[in-house]
């Protein structure tokens, strides 16, 4: 039987993406295009139905990318048998599974050295970004009644939502969902920030094609220790001095805060705001959907995993 495309060559990285024609598959393959340092696999498309074909892609990478619906991921990591093949899984099927690393690096998580690296969620990376630290830090404690509310690009709700917005067939230009409050991304939320319950979340998509906000609200004036917004921002600022993909905006650096603030990019913004009585906080964290929530940070992951430039090939 043939083997795939991709010849192996001495440090080159050879990646194979399953589930590359899809929205998340499509941007990363952009963001390896040109990399000389890395190889990807390819089915001729005579055989791309062939599971034998697929088998032989999977078990040929030195990483892969699965970019499938939860049921398939499960799938694809049963066909792999060669223990020298790694694994970033970008669906929601192992963000909580044991023997999984979260691809947060920023938070500490070692993804440098992980066999099996599950991608976080869109609005889990916004979330946590916000939350873990200050939990961290004991600023927010473990049981704290947390509420996450923002809005999502609809290029993040796959193609059938795609082709309703873009067809003028969505008759609103804001809808909120989630209504059962049972979002799945909701228990990886929980789990790597550390809290002993899930923030009651309020997820909403808008009518533009790429762009996530979300917002942390914070009474610290009814927090233990009533912690300061500058206290609050310090451990921010503190969790992520020096990493070249999350970023604390200076105090004040803006007036309103667009869903588009960092679209296009891979980057992810946080920001504090303050009333005048430093009594209430609201903590926002802009970033792009398919960037810092879905391509940018596999793209981030698969660098740090194969000894590479962690911002090779991103936006930030």
């Amino acid at each position: 039987m043939d083997q795939p495309r991709g010849a192996r060559r001495a440090g080159v990285t050879r990646v194979f993406i399953d589930g590359a024609a899809g929205t998340t598959g499509l941007e990363i393959r952009e963001r390896l295009a040109g990399r000389g340092e890395i190889a990807l696999i390819e089915i001729d498309e005579a055989r791309r139905k062939d599971p034998g074909a697929r088998r032989d892609a999977l078990n040929a990478a030195d990483i892969v990318v699965l970019c499938l619906p939860d049921d398939a991921a499960r799938e694809a990591v049963t066909l792999v048998d060669n223990p020298a093949t790694r694994i970033i899984d970008a669906s929601s099927a192992h963000r909580t599974a044991a023997g999984w690393t979260y691809g947060f690096p920023e938070l500490g998580f070692d993804v440098a050295a992980a066999r099996r690296v599950s991608n976080p969620g869109c609005w889990s990376s916004g979330f946590l970004a916000l939350v873990a630290p200050l939990v961290r830090a004991g600023i927010v404690p473990a049981d704290w009644p947390l509420t996450y509310s923002g809005a999502s690009g609809y290029s993040g709700g796959g193609k059938a939502m795609i082709a309703e917005f873009e067809s003028g067939a969505a008759a609103t230009g804001y809808r909120a969902y989630g209504l059962s409050l049972s979002h799945k991304h909701l228990p990886e939320m929980r789990d790597h920030a550390g809290l002993a319950r899930a923030p009651i979340f309020l997820p909403a998509v808008a009518a533009v094609h790429r762009g996530m906000i979300g917002e942390v609200a914070l009474p610290l004036d009814l927090l233990p220790g009533r912690p300061s917004p500058d206290a609050v921002r310090a451990a921010l600022v503190a969790a992520y001095e020096g990493k070249g993909v999350v970023r604390v905006a200076p105090a004040g650096d803006a007036a309103t805060v667009a869903i588009e603030a960092d679209a296009g990019t891979d980057r992810m913004t946080l920001r504090l705001f303050a009333s005048p009585d430093a009594a209430q906080a609201r903590l926002i964290a802009t970033f792009d959907n398919l960037g810092k929530g879905a391509a940018g940070a596999a793209v981030q992951n698969l660098n740090i995993m194969a000894g590479l430039d962690p911002l090779a090939g991103l936006t930030v």
